[in-house]
């Protein structure tokens, strides 16, 4: 038993070391990648104004926070399985991967796992330039807080990659997949407390999006480092069964995908 196990290991090991090697070569792609997830940064702006000049139910503190919150989840969270899957699918590539006595998801995995710890510095750095222009919005996590926001952004990365690696199997049957995850990204971008956090949408709308996946890629891991009032038992439950969910399904797809799976441009 403990055999299979430290070959794991080790397996698991080589591939991190490898991605996060090959990821770490492009320093100045990565900035841009991570400036690419700005959005939130931006918004904070709008939102504190806004709250400035009527009451939101947040403060102008408390925006700047949740939004800063936003823009660290957002980089541990991003995913890009779709396009590469999509393009090794186009251009036959896959049939390589399906030499390796090892699932290609894995492939995928490790080095959207690694490129977390490539780029988590520039973030650092941004994140701090934040703060010295809004030192008002500075605050220390409780340890509690602290412990239960990384697991939670680890199940939103999880819940995340499975969701798009799902979709991602549809390049079996056509060659734009992703325009599938791009009309899923709307859904995605509104409903995850990535334009607005939930408690600005009405309390009927807010209970419906609540059982859906999107908060818990977003909001409900910002909400945990701010600190504020969640139900976290309720939501580790919906966030582990939409990922047993998606993960059924890809497996359903995957297998009836490597069917018609012709290695065309191969």
């Amino acid at each position: 038993m403990l055999k299979p196990l430290r070959a794991s290991v080790r397996t698991a090991n080589t591939l991190l070391s490898v991605y996060y090697a090959y990821m770490v070569e492009y320093r100045a792609e990565l900035l841009l990648w991570v400036l690419s997830g700005s959005l939130p940064l931006i918004l904070m702006g709008v939102w504190v104004e806004a709250s400035r000049q009527e009451d939101l139910g947040l403060s102008p503190t408390e925006f700047i926070r949740y939004f800063l919150a936003v823009f660290l989840v957002r980089q541990f969270s991003v995913v890009w399985v779709i396009w590469e899957f999509e393009r090794e699918i186009v251009e036959g590539k896959l049939s390589f991967r399906l030499l390796q006595p090892l699932d290609p998801g894995w492939h995928h995995f490790a080095s959207h796992f690694a490129e977390r710890f490539a780029r988590l510095p520039f973030a650092m750095v941004l994140l701090g330039f934040f703060f010295l222009l809004y030192p008002q919005a500075f605050w220390v996590p409780n340890p509690g807080a602290i412990m239960f926001f990384v697991v939670a952004v680890a199940l939103a990365f999880v819940l995340r990659f499975v969701m798009q690696y799902t979709f991602a199997m549809l390049a079996f049957w056509m060659e734009r997949a992703n325009a599938i995850e791009q009309f899923w990204f709307l859904f995605y971008l509104f409903l995850s407390g990535l334009i607005a956090p939930l408690e600005m949408f009405p309390p009927v709308l807010r209970r419906v999006v609540e059982w859906t996946p999107f908060p818990y890629m977003i909001h409900f891991p910002a909400s945990l480092l701010m600190g504020t009032q969640v139900q976290v038992a309720r939501s580790f439950g919906i966030t582990l069964v939409w990922i047993a969910v998606f993960f059924v399904l890809n497996r359903l797809l995957w297998r009836k995908g490597l069917r018609r799976y012709s290695g065309m441009g191969a």
